[in-house]
């Protein structure tokens, strides 16, 4: 196997940036294909803790290639910026290897005014719960075809036109949202600021992941979001702008689906969201409380606590389909113990009848479906030393498995706590077995 996607099975924050750091021990480039700094990968290397935004989480590796691909939008200054904060912490020779596809789109600051506007000024109930770092507004440009490539700053002429045509469009939408709108000098100072680091990290993303994969280099590709956030596939229209699923690592890094070997979902053992929109699982008692605060559920870019409820087993089958999934990685585990109870969503009743699918056309209403749970006995002990599934205590593999089962696919991965050590790894996609070199 050469090539792996990795994909979040839920609304994201499921914990892609420790999966992928695992598995990049063994890949030898990790491709970012969807999403902009709205996702916040969270790496804890020993007792350091490090939020990537934009870069590939695989970027901590000295000997890992990143790329960043055609599918993202780029905040150039947050992406300066992430690349100095690694290099103060030790980091060495960050630029060095990275790759900026020059087809990405970037996300300029009339961008991120008109998110900040549309949010603050929503009627209630109709926010969507942006980050409001303007990542729609850019993908919106990028339909309208008045988007700008990064490629772009290799011509500032080219450039300044292309930034004049797409104030000009947001004017008036600026405007009568109460925003004052962007001076061209005001947009284009920090570019040309930039310019120069920016150009010496572009490059044609889809032919060096192409010739990557032709050549047998590992190469693994990292989402953003998750499966339930996707424009397409998600719960509309509380979605991001983007593909996440695993068909967009194909789009998003210029490359054919056949190039795909692997698809690893992610799914924690319980259910977050941040922002708006259903969350049938939901949890407003004292089990959604120990959920968020013994799991950290806070949004590593927003800072906002994260909604918390039990695992949905029908959305992870949808998830399974819709991205194909191989294996899952199963991740907070230990989030868990202490908890005498646990409930599993089965499935659903509606107005339809029973079903173990995933009703999510219906979700938009409230009240018209209800989750059917299971109840499975909890536990007390530490997880954080497990190494294989049998030092797992009694319930917490009745757990694992029971998931496993209802949802289909097999594991790959248990994580049993935030660091690397912590994590029983039952198949490693690049080799098919844990024990690999």
């Amino acid at each position: 196997m050469s090539s792996v996607v990795i994909v979040g099975a839920q609304w994201g924050d499921e914990g892609k940036g420790k999966i992928v750091d695992i598995y990049t021990e063994f890949a030898e480039m990790v491709v970012r294909y969807a999403g902009g700094p709205n996702a916040g990968h969270t790496l804890v290397i020993g007792d350091e803790k490090i939020i990537v935004r934009l870069l590939p989480s695989g970027i901590l590796r000295e000997n890992t290639r990143c790329v960043l691909g055609q599918g993202m939008v780029v905040d150039v200054d947050v992406l300066l910026g992430e690349i100095d904060e690694l290099e103060r912490r030790g980091h060495r020779g960050v630029a060095d290897r990275l790759l900026l596809s020059d087809r990405a789109h970037l996300i300029m600051p009339y961008h991120i005014v008109v998110d900040t506007l549309r949010e603050s000024t929503a009627a209630e109930g109709k926010a969507i719960g942006t980050t409001k770092k303007g990542i729609g507004p850019a993908y919106e440009d990028k339909v309208k075809r008045l988007g700008v490539h990064a490629g772009m700053l290799k011509d500032t002429e080219r450039l300044e036109a292309k930034v004049k045509m797409a104030l000009d469009g947001w004017r008036a939408t600026i405007e009568s949202l109460g925003g004052e709108v962007p001076s061209l000098a005001d947009v284009m100072a920090p570019l040309l600021a930039a310019r120069e680091r920016i150009v010496s990290m572009l490059g044609n993303a889809s032919v060096a992941v192409d010739e990557a994969i032709k050549n047998k280099t590992r190469v693994l590709f990292e989402g953003a979001q998750g499966t339930l956030l996707d424009v397409d596939h998600g719960t509309y229209p509380f979605v991001t702008s983007s593909n996440p699923v695993s068909g967009g690592a194909a789009i998003g890094s210029g490359i054919g689906p056949n190039r795909i070997n692997t698809v690893i979902g992610i799914t924690k053992a319980y259910a977050t969201r941040v922002g708006a929109g259903p969350f049938p699982t939901e949890l407003d008692d004292a089990d959604g409380k120990h959920l968020r605060e013994v799991g950290a559920e806070f949004g590593s870019v927003t800072g906002r606590p994260r909604r918390t409820g039990w695992l949905d087993v029908p959305a992870l089958r949808y998830a399974a389909r819709v991205n194909g999934v191989d294996g899952w990685a199963l991740t907070k585990l230990d989030v868990l113990t202490g908890l005498p109870r646990i409930r599993v969503c089965v499935a659903y009743d509606t107005p339809d009848g029973r079903t173990e699918d995933f009703p999510i056309d219906m979700l938009d209403e409230p009240g018209r479906v209800t989750p059917v749970y299971e109840e499975l006995e909890g536990w007390t002990e530490d997880l954080t030393g497990a190494q294989v599934l049998s030092d797992l205590p009694a319930a917490a593999r009745a757990y694992v498995r029971f998931m496993e089962e209802r949802a289909g696919v097999p594991l790959y991965l248990v994580s049993v706590g935030p660091r690397r050590r912590e994590t029983i790894v039952l198949h490693n996609p690049f080799f098919g077995r844990a024990d690999a070199p």
